[in-house]
């Protein structure tokens, strides 16, 4: 692998003359430019990164924050994030927390050190001391906080969407499940399908599930059926709880949708 040293040689020029170029820094000769580039392109040279974002104490490093990567939402949004950030000549620096507040203010801190130019962060704490005293960009995504920006699709629409879509489609004695109650989407998204079902003329159950864990799902997939098997239609808090009732459902040789709609 070529290093800086080998560019110089290779331009015939000293090593400071080729770490101006790069960091576009003191005055440098535009014919000498142009040889420490074609040489760094010769020799197929890339400068570090975190290197030169120590010099300069900045980076074009973005940091990527996601509380559960076992849930598929947020590897699609990670890819999109990537995607984007790519195209406009950015880096990703990603972590994932677990949920856990004390991991994210570690990836955070890791961030700084970085030197990144801003954060995306799908945190559940969008309110904690470490993200109101940020001293860099932040914008939450499917989340919201008191004074940052934010990315988030209307969840209680989206639960009332669902519900109605229920409704319409003839379903008569409907569970919902309600996920997590520390997290505003799916409180959103509850008390959304909640509105919709109370102003119907349906006989309906509410569950909760305290995770998005698969597990999790899978225990209160086989208790809804357990307490009610009579159950002809399912408003699941996210496409996991979905997944482990359509699993379970299956096992039951329950017919989905014929039988049971999701």
């Amino acid at each position: 692998m070529a290093t800086i040293k080998d560019v110089a040689l290779a331009a015939k020029v000293s090593v400071a003359t080729v770490s101006r170029v790069l960091n576009e820094t003191g005055y440098v000769h535009e014919d000498t430019r142009t040889r420490v580039l074609k040489a760094m392109e010769e020799l197929n040279y890339h400068p570090n990164e975190v290197a030169r974002s120590l010099y300069k104490r900045e980076s074009r490093l973005i940091g990527l924050l996601l509380p559960d990567i076992t849930n598929p939402f947020f590897p699609q949004l990670a890819r999109g994030v990537e995607d984007e950030i790519h195209r406009l000549g950015f880096r990703l620096i990603f972590g994932n927390s677990d949920e856990n507040l004390e991991k994210e203010l570690d990836y955070l801190q890791t961030f700084k050190q970085n030197h990144v130019v801003g954060v995306i962060s799908a945190t559940n704490y969008p309110d904690a001391p470490n993200y109101q005293d940020l001293s860099m960009p932040i914008v939450f995504l499917d989340r919201t906080g008191e004074n940052a920006p934010a990315v988030f699709a209307d969840s209680r629409e989206g639960g009332r969407i669902a519900a109605a879509e229920m409704v319409r489609r003839n379903a008569k004695r409907i569970t919902l499940i309600k996920g997590p109650a520390h997290l505003q989407t799916a409180r959103d998204r509850f008390n959304g399908a909640l509105e919709m079902l109370s102003g119907a003329d349906i006989d309906f159950h509410v569950m909760k599930t305290e995770t998005f864990s698969f597990p999790e799902a899978q225990k209160r997939a086989a208790e809804l059926f357990a307490t009610y098997p009579e159950t002809d239609g399912v408003i699941a808090s996210n496409d996991i709880v979905a997944t482990a009732v359509l699993h379970e459902a299956l096992k039951r040789k329950i017919k989905v949708p014929d039988e049971l709609q999701i």
